[in-house]
């Protein structure tokens, strides 16, 4: 089925039923996405063999001496908006002189708190607080896998539906711009893409870290995001 087509026949409950089918534990080397990568071409090539070791994306890092660091739970949500032509994928664009992730693309989210009952109630709480977008136009269908980062998160992706029409109040500090994608757009693979760039060093030896991208326009989404937005692919499209 044609990306365009197949975001048209996606209803609520075909996305609720889909991410509540059982499925496989995505491995955290993410080798069989990076397979269908370097099949179709989307990948770097400069990597094979240069390097003695390659991290995947997702994959847990911790530099020399913080090997025993637990990850910092996390959650974000990754809100389809029910528009006319189908659903769209609503991002945030964070402001340039935040200590993390200055400038980048994301899903609005972020580190659980102990008032949080589970990861959709954080991530329904960040984003009213990124974004002011209420509880009231969202429903959770589920869950992603869980995503680490390079920065010692464990993410978990809460898949909702966002009801129009709502108004959005940004955080000033930290959102810079909210904008929306064809969720078609990302159900193409041949906008997937696989890159990858030298993280340190381990005992004397380079480590490469892979990560994906999605360039949409002048937008580049990479890293977690891509990674999360590639996965709801997976799911999505599972046979």
């Amino acid at each position: 089925m044609k990306p365009n087509t197949l975001a048209r026949a996606l209803s609520r409950d075909a996305v609720r039923a889909r991410l509540k089918a059982p499925r496989p534990p995505k491995p955290r080397s993410d080798e069989a996405t990076t397979r269908r990568l370097v099949a179709a071409g989307n990948t770097e090539p400069f990597d094979a063999g240069k390097y003695p070791k390659v991290m995947m994306p997702g994959s847990v890092y911790r530099p020399p001496g913080q090997e025993h660091v637990p990850s910092v739970p996390a959650a974000v949500l990754v809100p389809l908006v029910e528009r006319e032509g189908g659903f769209t994928v609503l991002l945030t664009q964070r402001t340039a002189d935040l200590k993390s992730h200055a400038g980048q693309i994301s899903f609005p989210g972020g580190r659980l708190e102990p008032e949080d009952a589970d990861a959709a109630a954080g991530a329904l709480r960040e984003t009213y607080e990124e974004i002011g977008l209420s509880a009231g136009h969202i429903e959770v269908l589920g869950t992603l896998d869980a995503y680490s980062t390079v920065t010692n998160f464990e993410v978990t992706p809460v898949v909702a539906v966002v009801t129009p029409p709502f108004d959005l109040k940004p955080d000033p500090v930290e959102v810079a711009d909210i904008f929306e994608v064809p969720l078609a757009f990302f159900l193409d693979p041949v906008n997937h893409q696989r890159h990858s760039r030298e993280l340190g060093e381990e005992n004397g030896r380079k480590i490469l870290r892979a990560f994906y991208a999605i360039p949409y326009g002048e937008r580049y989404i990479w890293g977690a995001t891509a990674g999360m937005l590639i996965n709801l692919y997976e799911v999505l499209t599972a046979t």
